[in-house]
């Protein structure tokens, strides 16, 4: 059962756990056996070189996993209707924190991290840091103390990254309490986080950890977004880093096109890539095929496929990303598709893509496309709808192009049935 802030108990149907850590699962997979798992616990298991069902003990013939979509949608409805937020992720065998004990803890924390040495307090860290969890878990006074109880807490917690590099257990347990906590992080004279550039570069080797660790690396991408916005110093350190675009590209695909690693993944990109500089190493990343089979393949929310295009966008206003989108006819094809599709934000950012491709820069590849896939009818059409000047002043060129190089395309038709509605 799951006990919520008002006491009231809900069960948890049996199916929905996982038969490794007994929490509900966020990324169920099925083994060959035919059992489920959520992904995380069982990449974990495979890791650490079994060959077996853990529930059955059969030998696994293949350790291939297949994604449960059916259960993780049971899971969400089931979710939305006892109206919880988030998934209980923490074992029932744990024991609630007081706030004296949590005081205790946070010393003792405090004095192994400030050692010199502590590779061998591994187990005594995650035991402390999952105390931690579970106390900031119970209620958001909880959560609010341990924000105030120690402004080192925090800075203590981000510099151990450095000092626990491969203890994955204890590593996704600091990034979990760091992820709660800085939500509430005000910059201190006395106790600030410290960032450098080995730091930033222990973080992506979080992120190139493969196969497995689903809810490290997402914690790693949310954690670097929340760095980068503390300083433009800080910014520049994660930005300048070659690998960090490619690792987070790669991130949005590695689970299924999981919304939540997608949602980490771009936040990120959208934080670091302004710069022309910061564009080029996007491109170079890989971001216009990731971006491209995203609004092909993924099932997309709204504010997932606008933040999908306007990344694009940002890589349009580059020559080399010019060059990628029109060198990939997939990619203009799905920007097309999704004017008028889904929200008035993703309408302005494919019109801005469209515009910059084939008015601003001329690129016949672009103009092709758009009008083998009767794009200019929807361009029409956008100029009919209630849209902003600027929107509409980008339409209005778009179609004094076409109409000009595609004479013999569904525009004139247009010309002597429907001047009427022309915007020229």
């Amino acid at each position: 059962m799951v006990r919520q802030r008002d006491d009231l108990c809900i069960t948890v149907p049996s199916f929905f756990r996982c038969p490794i850590s007994l929490d509900v699962m966020k990324s169920p997979v099925s083994l060959c056996t035919g059992v489920t798992y959520d992904r995380s616990s069982i990449q974990r298991w495979l890791d650490g070189g079994n060959n077996t069902c853990p529930a059955t003990m059969q030998v696994l013939q293949t350790k291939d996993l297949v994604p449960n979509h059916t259960l993780q949608r049971l899971i969400r409805i089931w979710s939305d209707s006892v109206k919880t937020r988030t998934l209980p992720t923490e074992s029932t065998s744990v024991n609630s924190v007081t706030q004296a004990e949590s005081k205790s803890i946070i010393q003792q924390l405090r004095n192994i991290l400030l050692g010199e040495n502590i590779s061998g307090f591994s187990s005594i860290i995650l035991q402390c840091i999952s105390k931690l969890v579970v106390f900031a878990k119970q209620s958001e006074d909880n959560l609010s103390f341990l924000s105030l109880a120690d402004s080192e807490l925090l800075p203590l917690l981000f510099s151990s990254f450095l000092k626990l590099p491969f203890q994955i257990q204890a590593n996704e347990k600091v990034f979990q309490l760091f992820l709660m906590l800085m939500k509430n992080y005000k910059p201190a004279s006395k106790h600030e986080i410290i960032v450098d550039e080995k730091l930033v570069e222990t973080m992506v080797k979080f992120l190139q950890r493969r196969p497995g660790n689903q809810e490290l690396r997402i914690s790693v991408a949310k954690v670097l977004k929340f760095v980068a916005n503390l300083s433009s110093e800080y910014k520049c350190l994660i930005s300048g880093n070659d690998d960090v675009y490619m690792e987070l590209l790669r991130l949005m695909m590695c689970f299924e096109w999981d919304q939540e690693a997608m949602e980490s993944s771009l936040s990120c990109l959208l934080t670091i890539s302004q710069s022309k500089k910061n564009r080029l190493r996007l491109v170079h990343g890989g971001a216009v095929i990731v971006l491209s089979k995203a609004l092909d393949e993924a099932e997309l929310s709204v504010a997932l496929t606008e933040k999908i295009l306007k990344l694009l966008e940002i890589v349009s206003t580059c020559e080399e990303g010019r060059m990628e989108i029109c060198g990939n006819e997939k990619c203009v094809e799905a920007i097309v598709k999704k004017v008028l599709k889904v929200s008035t934000i993703a309408t302005e950012h494919s019109v801005t893509i469209l515009w910059s491709l084939c008015c601003l820069f001329r690129e016949q590849k672009a103009q092709e496309i758009v009008t083998k896939n009767n794009g200019m009818a929807k361009i029409l059409l956008l100029m009919q709808s209630n849209v902003s000047p600027a929107v509409r002043q980008m339409c209005s060129e778009l179609l004094k192009v076409f109409r000009v190089q595609c004479k013999n395309s569904c525009l004139s038709s247009y010309e002597t049935k429907t001047t009427h509605i022309m915007p020229f």
